[in-house]
C-alpha cells in the first residue's frame, strides 16, 4: 500500500501487478487492496497468453472480462505474446477478443523490451481518461458466509459453497472476537475458476469447499482456504535457478 501510494505522487501513471487472474488477483486488490487504501483505478489490464489460451479456451476469457465489467472497470487485453508462439494463434486470440467486443494489443515486450509495448502504453493512457467508478463485490458488514458466497457466485461462477464442519467452528470464534467486518481473502488454486487446479475453461454446475478459516489480524483480513491449496509461494517445478551457471570465464548463462 505504501508503495502504491509513493509512486501515485510521484508519477502521472502507475501500474501493479494484481496477480493471478481476476479470480484471485484482481478480487484481492479490488476488494481488499483498494478498500482499505481507499483507490479507484482508471483502467485494468488483463494479461492473456497462448498457453493461457491452449488451456482454458475462450470462454475461460469472457468470464474474466464478465469480472472485471462486474467491478465496474474498463478494461483492454495484453496478448503477450513469445518469440515462438505461432501467427495464427495470436490471431485467433484476437478474433476472439474482438468477439467479446474487446479492445486488445499484442505486447512483444518480452521479445523486444519497452518498444514492444508502446502500442499497449498509448492505448492504456487513453483508456484511463474514461471516468470509472469501483464496486466491490461485497459489503463488509455482510456476514462472512455471505461475503464468500458472493465471491464464488459471481467471481467464480460456483453454484454456492460448502463449508466443513472446522469451518463452520472456525466461523463462529470469528464473529465471536468481533473479526466479522474484515474483508475476505480466498487461498484457492490459481489454475481453475473452480478449487480443483485440474477443472480447466469455464466450468458450469460445481461449489467451491471451505475446509478452515484464519484471521490475518495484521494484515486485516480473513483467509478462507479452499480444496487442497497450499500457502507456499507459486513456484514452478524446476525453477529458472537450475538452468543458471557461471562458466569458468565468468560468463553467466541461463538467465534467459
Amino acid at each position: 500500500m505504501t508503495a502504491t501510494k509513493l509512486a501515485l505522487k510521484l508519477s502521472d501513471y502507475v501500474i501493479t501487478e494484481a496477480g493471478f487472474g481476476a479470480d484471485l488477483g484482481a478480487e484481492k486488490f479490488f476488494d481488499i487492496k483498494c478498500r482499505v487504501g481507499e483507490l479507484n483505478p482508471s483502467a485494468v489490464v488483463m494479461v492473456v497468453s497462448n498457453r493461457a489460451y491452449k488451456r482454458h479456451g475462450a470462454v475461460n476469457i469472457q468470464k474474466h472480462v464478465e469480472t472485471i465489467k462486474e467491478f465496474g472497470m474498463p478494461l483492454i487485453i495484453a496478448i503477450n505474446k513469445g518469440e515462438e508462439d505461432p501467427k495464427e494463434d495470436i490471431l485467433e486470440i484476437q478474433e476472439t477478443c474482438q468477439k467479446l467486443g474487446v479492445d486488445c494489443v499484442v505486447s512483444e515486450i518480452w521479445e523486444k523490451g519497452g518498444a514492444g509495448g508502446k502500442e499497449l502504453a498509448d492505448k492504456v493512457v487513453k483508456l484511463c481518461k474514461n471516468k470509472a467508478r469501483l464496486k466491490f463485490i461485497y459489503d463488509l458488514k455482510d456476514p462472512i458466509e455471505e461475503k464468500i458466497e458472493k465471491i464464488a457466485t459471481k467471481v467464480y461462477g460456483a453454484d454456492g459453497v460448502d463449508y466443513t464442519e472446522e469451518a463452520k467452528a472456525d466461523i463462529e470464534s470469528l464473529n465471536s472476537w468481533g473479526l466479522q467486518n474484515l474483508p475476505i481473502c480466498v487461498a484457492k488454486t490459481q489454475y481453475s475458476l473452480t478449487d480443483n487446479p485440474k477443472v480447466y475453461g469455464r466450468p458450469k454446475g460445481f461449489r467451491i469447499k471451505v475446509r478452515e478459516l484464519k484471521a490475518s489480524s495484521g494484515a486485516g483480513f480473513i483467509v478462507a482456504y479452499t480444496g487442497a491449496i497450499l500457502t507456499m509461494p507459486g513456484l514452478p517445478k524446476h525453477p529458472a535457478a537450475e538452468n543458471m551457471d557461471i562458466t569458468e570465464d565468468g560468463k553467466i548463462i541461463g538467465l534467459f
